[in-house]
């Protein structure tokens, strides 16, 4: 049998590895920290939320991995692996990751703190006078909070709770009243509260000093720890599998709110998928939690800077620094709702539709729209999904009232929201408890889908007022993801929502909407179908062309029938924020498809798809994204733009999208990401600033024939950019899949992706010892100091 190196598997598959094109977007959130153009506040922002992604990377992805494992379930990755030597490939990926972002706190964002005003301190770089204060800090707040927990034949191993930081203390008694306690090792664990901010707050003249509070508890760990020698005190986290899927049942009497309730509670006790440990660990510590988790070398982090990067959040909400990231700036009015036309909304929709482009235009219009729903005499219901909520929602109080005043208050709740579990359960029993009708979530599915109707006595009709769109009713997000939403009273949208609400809300059987693709009815077909016509289009000598834009590409039937077109000749642009499995400029497969990803001051969150249907296109927004859990596992929809000039609108959108030379990433063949820079005399092209203009001129050139030409002109460009690229120095690139160091790996694999039989160097969870050296330490280069770099 013929065996292959993972890489070479890897790299001939036409399909990208659907957890490395994720971690190479977090490559991108990190590339925004290093920008230099950036605040240094800016930079800690996007740190930050490198750390939080990759938080939930472990939680969710990992932990599904380890699912599979654990139910001795078979899992082959995207590009062919199986679990073995993917897991290793994920894993050694998420190692060069993790020593980039370190590196990048070490060596380019630290230097700066002082010149910025603050900056970061152990215990033993402070006065006198800010040591007493540290240590009052402890005495007052921490110490009364701390429990330590010995480990040992007497007590049981400790429950540690998710993403929390723990210090492992190994102490050595030096008398006791048994001769064979003498000099004995223990190992003890305290547990630092979450409760507490990450960093004890001082100034020094006009700086701003934080102090780790894990710092301030080891100096003070004496006072824990009386009468014993404390030989190390090293600080740890860990993440635990947080991925579980409900049971679902047929049984009417099945309690699902409770089913999910207990759910939530397996994420405290879920297996460690990541153990993150400070530099020079204690051997006893380490060999400890390695053995009571059964984890592989791979799976420990050694963190050489600050572990918990989230934790800088809390410099940027110091009021001395508050002002210092950028700041987006003043919503404008939409397109097409006139400034004070909202002050009386259900005239206005009556004549007009709306289309409202998020952040750049205010979530005002359809917050507002329900708040005079709420109040509104002749309102006579409202019907609504609700997938995230703001905090002190007033979307929540505006329902609250609308039930408060004898309206008919329908809701569906979607508990099964990833992390807002426990509040759309908090927030659904509100709206029950006031008189609403609470739909909790439907059972097999879970409803992405974002829409609102308000039913209105008008005369002797009945008007239906329409929202729909692809972000949630949050108004905190909206103004920092961007989104495309509807307001419209037209007819058919009114007969097709209400149609889906009585499907998600009953067991009504669907009809064919007229404007609305479903899923989980048919979306991936009609998608399928759309494409098609534009590859016979193609094929007749029409002219042809497709546009998406959305979150992630994974669904392998469209990634399929995308290449055909491709190969036919039809020109394809695919704005893809995240995940994208579809490998582009591929000779004889994808020449004709170019991927881009645009990331930035805004979290791209929209979804358009533009079909160009030889001149007459069609345009569709929605909540979905060409994921086979969107497909498949979702109630999801995409709504048709039928208005011309709103239609004409989203073109603009996407046309600005594809000029974009500031928050752009071309992907290459290889998975590679290179930063898309304006060439010589071409103007800078922000989306995340232009679009805060009202641009007569842009939107006069948003026409099927310009979004075409601009299709033709990429794709003219992609051959020639694709090979200068190709030699360019990695430097600026975010790496592909196969990286210089995986030509040379002992992984082989047969032609379906399994490891050669027989290796007797896998543990007894089938993964080899990866090489694990401290991140913001180089390989080859010296260990690092005892404490890490903070």
């Amino acid at each position: 049998m013929k065996l292959f190196k993972s890489a070479d598997l890897i790299r001939k598959s036409k399909y990208i590895s659907r957890d490395l094109s994720w971690l190479r977007f977090n490559y991108r959130v990190l590339d925004q920290a290093k920008d230099s153009g950036r605040t240094l506040f800016d930079r800690l922002r996007f740190l930050s939320i490198t750390s939080s992604n990759l938080d939930e990377f472990f939680m969710i992805r990992v932990g599904s991995l380890y699912n599979y494992l654990d139910y001795g379930k078979e899992r082959v990755d995207y590009s062919g692996l199986r679990e073995l030597p993917f897991r290793r490939k994920l894993l050694d990926f998420a190692h060069r990751f993790v020593n980039d972002q370190s590196m990048t706190y070490l060596n380019e964002l630290k230097p700066q703190f002082e010149k910025n005003g603050f900056n970061i301190l152990r215990m033993e770089e402070l006065t006198e006078l800010e040591l007493k204060k540290a240590d009052g800090y402890f005495k007052n707040t921490i110490f009364p909070l701390l429990t330590p927990m010995v480990y040992d034949s007497y007590h049981g191993f400790p429950l540690m709770m998710n993403q929390m930081l723990i210090l492992g203390v190994v102490t050595r008694t030096g008398t006791g009243d048994l001769e064979t306690e003498k000099g004995q090792e223990r190992l003890t664990f305290v547990q630092l509260p979450q409760n507490l901010t990450r960093f004890f707050e001082l100034t020094r003249k006009e700086k701003v000093l934080f102090v780790p509070i894990e710092e301030i508890v080891r100096a003070n760990l004496p006072k824990l720890f009386r009468n014993v020698e404390i030989e190390s005190a090293n600080l740890f986290r860990i993440t635990r599998n947080g991925d579980f899927t409900l049971e679902e049942s047929e049984d009417i009497d099945t309690d699902f709110i409770k089913e999910l309730q207990q759910g939530l509670k397996t994420r405290k006790r879920g297996r460690v998928v990541r153990l993150e440990v400070e530099p020079n660990a204690s051997p006893l510590l380490m060999s400890v939690l390695k053995e009571r988790w059964m984890i592989d070398n791979g799976n420990v982090f050694v963190i050489n800077s600050l572990i918990d990067l989230k934790g800088l959040l809390q410099i940027l909400k110091h009021p001395n620094f508050r002002g210092k990231s950028s700041r987006q700036p003043a919503p404008v009015a939409p397109l097409s709702l006139p400034e004070g036309a909202d002050d009386n909304l259900f005239e206005y929709l009556k004549h007009h539709d709306v289309l409202l482009h998020h952040p750049y235009n205010s979530i005002e219009p359809m917050v507002r729209l329900l708040e005079m729903a709420a109040e509104d005499p002749h309102v006579l219901g409202i019907k609504q999904t609700i997938y995230r909520l703001a905090d002190d929602s007033r979307v929540t109080a505006a329902l609250l009232k609308a039930a408060e005043n004898g309206k008919h208050v329908s809701v569906l709740f979607e508990i099964k929201a990833r992390f807002d579990e426990e509040r759309n359960i908090r927030e659904g029993a509100r709206l029950e408890k006031a008189g609403c009708f609470v739909i909790y979530g439907v059972s097999k599915y879970k409803t992405h889908t974002k829409m609102l109707m308000v039913i209105r006595k008008e005369g002797e009709k009945v008007t239906r007022y329409v929202h729909i769109g692809s972000g949630n009713y949050n108004e905190q997000t909206s103004k920092l993801y961007t989104d495309v939403s509807l307001l419209t009273t037209n007819d058919v949208y009114g007969h097709d929502v209400s149609e889906f609400f009585n499907v998600i809300t009953g067991h009504s059987q669907p009809d064919d909407y007229e404007y609305l693709i479903t899923a989980p009815k048919d979306m991936r077909q009609q998608l399928i179908h759309l494409i098609r016509e534009e590859v016979r289009n193609a094929k007749k000598g029409l002219p042809s062309g497709v546009v998406m834009k959305m979150n992630s590409l994974e669904d392998k039937e469209v990634i399929d029938e995308i290449y055909r077109a491709s190969k036919a000749g039809v020109p394809i642009c695919l704005i893809v924020r995240g995940i994208c499995c579809l490998r582009p400029g591929r000779p004889g497969l994808s020449e004709n498809v170019e991927v881009r990803s645009i990331v930035g001051d805004l979290l791209e969150h929209s979804r358009l798809f533009y079909f160009h249907q030889a001149g007459q296109p069609k345009v569709y927004a929605g909540s979905a994204d060409v994921m086979v859990r969107s497909f498949d596992r979702r109630i999801e929809a995409l709504f048709l733009i039928v208005n011309p000039q709103l239609k004409r609108e989203a073109i603009s959108i996407l046309m600005l999208n594809m000029l974009d030379n500031q928050n752009s990433y071309i992907m290459r063949e290889d998975g590679a990401y290179i930063r898309r820079e304006p060439a010589p005399n071409e103007p800078a092209v922000n989306v995340h600033r232009d679009f805060y203009r009202r641009d007569e001129e842009r939107l006069a050139a948003a026409t099927p024939e310009g979004l075409r030409a601009l299709l033709e002109q990429q794709t003219q460009n992609n051959a020639a950019t694709a090979k200068a690229t190709k030699e360019k120095d990695a430097t600026a690139e975010i790496p592909g899949e196969v990286c210089a160091a995986d030509e040379d790996d002992s992984d082989t694999a047969n032609g379906l992706g399994e490891t050669a039989a027989g290796s007797d160097t896998a543990d007894k969870h089938g993964a080899q010892d990866a090489v694990v050296y401290p991140a913001g330490v180089a390989e080859g280069e010296e260990g690092a100091p005892h404490l890490p770099n903070i």
